[in-house]
């Protein structure tokens, strides 16, 4: 009897640690890094209207899925650095071609605040001298949820 307690105990325990990790997921920082501006929905919406070019850093198979109409894709992949605000941007592939116009107002996204791509390429892009970064942090799962349109 005791061998059946214990291997249920351990049973419960590992599901515990392993259900808690997934809801640990480190989150990105709730403020927008220095030289980015955090927007909601709304104000992706307004920004869209006056011809902000929305970016979605998500891997390249997540953007054909589905992604935010009018967006384009620019993946932070691969993402090998740190999940942290101070991670090295040396350890990862972001390629700036498509983005040359460091005075286009541009807003990036990804998975929410559990995806850190749209964060790290809003931190390389402010980095590199690119005026108007806004970091849209509740991304595509939050566009999705409030019926806005994607393609």
């Amino acid at each position: 009897m005791r061998n059946f307690q214990k291997a249920i105990l351990t049973f419960v325990s590992t599901g515990f640690l392993i259900g808690s990790s997934c809801v640990l997921a480190q989150e990105t920082p709730v403020a927008a890094p220095a030289g980015v501006k955090l927007v909601e929905a709304k104000d992706v919406i307004e920004m869209q209207k006056q011809g902000a070019i929305l970016v979605d850093t998500r891997k390249a198979n997540e953007f054909s899925e589905a992604t935010i109409k009018g967006a384009i894709s620019v993946p932070y992949d691969p993402e090998k650095s740190a999940k942290d605000a101070n991670f090295d941007s040396a350890q990862d592939k972001f390629d700036l071609v498509k983005l040359a116009d460091k005075n286009a107002n541009l807003i990036l996204f990804c998975n929410s605040g559990t995806c850190w791509k749209s964060y790290k390429a809003a931190v390389v892009l402010a980095k590199s001298g690119y005026k108007n970064v806004n970091w849209y942090r509740n991304g595509f799962p939050d566009w999705k949820a409030r019926k806005l349109p994607i393609d």
